[in-house]
């Protein structure tokens, strides 16, 4: 039981949101509340001093209600005004140290003058309520100040003057209608900060894609290139020993002739991925051709997967390599693509994961290419990526109608797949 007690004690002490930070306005607004409620109640408590008021209890039940007189009386009232009513500038700042202080005020005051405070007291509780952090001593002070004010000397409700009904029905309306316009341009100028922020993602977004299409044009440009080059060295040599070897002339044509059906299908790759202007990036694609006397290296593909794993096991990943199917010739871009899952893969297991281990799986169906690399899960509180290189695989695969799928999995880890259809050999 004293267990519970203190720990209830303690979650009271805690808060349960961030403190209140008022704004320059909101400062200036409690001041303007204080000040006036201070000026009215104090010229209340003056206008009142020595007076006798006689209140009709019940029919023909009179009831004498003599106020506080004197000096004294008068020094009474206005101090209790000044400090329950001062108070409601911290109201926001300061809410439960605000409604003790009105609460106490409130207590102090003499029965016949209930209305010295009673509307800073209500004040102070609207105000506890709204602002305070600490909801457990909130949901504890709020039914003990009611209860206290409730219960004291004075438990007939101030009463309120005939001229005063109508500025009492009009004050809250027009506090309603403050509220519902001031709730309305947040509203709206909330809605505007998440437009305005869908459209800065959208363009970071396209901006990515972008990127990620120039840089896979560039390499199956290069893929073309070579494809190119090599084609014009081997019609060079057919020309060369056209007359005196035949079939060695004839074996060169058809290797050109193969590395153009390859070019043109890169090329056709290339074509359709841009769909946005690139000139003046990257290289001339004529110079490239013109300049035989080096035939540009090709991009990796899946023969050099091995490679690539042995790289990441030296960073001390432990990588399995699983090749099933029967291999057979692909596309070089087909392969590029391919083999930059694969890599993508690693690489975020190296960066996001560490301490997993990863097993990449190359499948060889009759009608397509299936690429997984999965890891067994990392260190919990490891940095999420920013999901470029997941873009840049999409599109990339896009150019093959490849598909890739992403996901964590259930036995912990995460997976990459990559799905390519393939011709039919």
């Amino acid at each position: 039981m004293w267990e519970a007690a203190r720990r209830a004690v303690r979650d009271a002490r805690l808060p349960s949101g961030p403190p209140p930070r008022p704004t320059r306005r909101a400062w200036q607004f409690d001041a303007l509340v204080a000040l006036a409620l201070g000026i009215a109640t104090v010229y209340y408590g003056i206008d009142n001093v020595d007076n006798v008021v006689v209140r009709e209890i019940a029919p023909g039940v009179e009831r004498v209600v003599p106020r506080p007189s004197g000096p004294g009386g008068l020094a009474l009232m206005v101090a209790l005004a000044a400090i329950a009513s001062g108070a409601l500038a911290l109201r926001r700042r300061c809410p439960l140290a605000v409604l003790c202080i009105v609460t106490a005020a409130t207590l102090a005051t003499p029965p016949s003058v209930g209305r010295l405070t009673f509307y800073a007291f209500v004040i102070a509780v609207y105000s506890a309520a709204v602002y305070s952090p600490y909801r457990v001593a909130t949901l504890a002070a709020l039914p003990v100040s009611v209860v206290l004010v409730g219960t004291s000397g004075n438990s007939v409700t101030p009463i309120v003057p005939n001229q005063y009904i109508a500025l009492l029905i009009l004050v809250p309306m027009a506090v309603a209608a403050v509220g519902l316009r001031t709730w309305k341009l947040r509203t709206d100028e909330g809605r505007t900060r998440l437009s305005a922020l869908e459209r800065e993602q959208a363009e970071a977004l396209r901006r990515a894609v972008e990127h990620e299409r120039a840089r896979i044009a560039r390499e199956l440009h290069d893929v073309v290139t070579h494809n190119v080059s090599v084609m014009i060295i081997q019609a060079g040599a057919a020309r060369k020993i056209m007359k005196t070897s035949p079939e060695q002339a004839g074996e060169a044509l058809l290797a050109v002739e193969a590395g153009g059906r390859a070019a043109m299908t890169e090329l056709r790759h290339v074509m359709g991925l841009l769909t946005m202007a690139d000139e003046g990036e990257g290289t001339d694609a004529d110079a490239d051709v013109a300049d035989t006397a080096a035939v540009p290296a090709p991009q990796p593909g899946l023969d050099q997967l091995e490679t690539l794993v042995a790289r990441v096991r030296d960073t001390g990943l432990p990588v399995d390599l699983n090749v099933t199917g029967p291999p057979r010739p692909l596309p070089p871009g087909l392969e590029l693509a391919a083999y930059r899952v694969v890599q993508e893969a690693l690489t975020n297991t190296v960066k996001h994961a560490s301490g997993a281990s990863a097993a990449v799986t190359v499948e060889y169906g009759p009608e397509r290419l299936r690429v997984e690399v999965t890891d067994t899960g990392g260190q919990p509180g490891a940095a999420a990526g920013s999901g470029r290189g997941l873009i840049g695989l999409r599109e990339r695969l896009a150019v093959h109608d490849g598909t890739l799928n992403t996901g964590r999995r259930l036995t912990g880890g995460y997976r990459v797949e990559a799905l390519i259809p393939l011709e039919a050999p």
